[in-house]
């Protein structure tokens, strides 16, 4: 993976705990970083799966191991696992209680936190992503976002504007009309007055492709070439 990011251009990753990066696995985080570094890739993140409220803080510091090992400055959360509409209050205070719990314990280590902009969680929609920020109430979380799924171009900017000033980094890929994987260029529009939103915060963002066409790394190298060309317009 490291080859095909350094070949395609590619700045920086996020390393997944799912395949690549396991939970409390430090000597496998170090190697990695020392063979991003060798080659010019930085860690942008640790995508985590620790989803706060089921898990807790005991789950957590394997995780955040891992993300020291790995050298990563944010890791990526999940606010639980039931949708806004559904989750009763117990589960959206669970939700804060160990989100609360997980940022101080990265803060202390010099480490910042970003939900997961994901169906199926507390962070499904802009106006609870917006209130489970509040509750939380801290400043080493933020959020990720990428485009709701089946969403129009529209609607899916406004989402992100809604969101913006707490936008840590967001996961680039074109989906349509559901999960239909295209080129990204198939959503040019949509991705162009994205990125034009982002530079006008005059703040960094990550910009992670995810999913390509058949999980093809054939396709990375064009896919790459197409975010580039989005990030650098004016």
């Amino acid at each position: 993976m490291l080859d095909v990011a350094a070949s395609a251009g590619l700045s920086c990753i996020e390393w997944g705990a799912d395949v690549h990066v396991p939970p409390g696995d430090t000597g496998t985080a170090a190697l990695i970083r020392s063979a991003g570094l060798d080659r010019g890739v930085r860690v942008a993140s640790y995508g985590s799966y620790f989803r706060a409220g089921p898990h807790t803080t005991e789950d957590f510091s394997a995780v955040l191991a891992s993300a020291v090992a790995l050298g990563a400055l944010r890791i990526r959360i999940w606010a639980g696992a039931v949708g806004s509409a559904s989750a009763t209050d117990e589960q959206r205070r669970a939700v804060v209680r160990e989100t609360r719990a997980a940022v101080q314990r990265a803060s202390d280590a010099g480490v910042e936190l970003a939900f997961e902009y994901h169906s199926g969680t507390l962070t499904d929609t802009a106006e609870s992503t917006l209130r489970l920020l509040a509750d939380v109430k801290h400043p080493g979380i933020r959020t990720y976002w990428q485009p709701p799924v089946g969403v129009p171009d529209a609607a899916a900017i406004d989402d992100l504007r809604k969101v913006l000033p707490w936008v840590s980094a967001v996961h680039v890929f074109s989906w349509w009309p559901q999960q239909q994987r295209l080129p990204l260029d198939a959503r040019d529009s949509l991705w162009r007055e994205a990125f034009t939103l982002l530079r006008g915060t005059g703040r960094h963002h990550d910009a992670l492709l995810e999913f390509v066409i058949d999980d093809d790394p054939g396709r990375v190298a064009g896919e790459a070439a197409s975010l580039t060309r989005l990030i650098q317009e004016e």
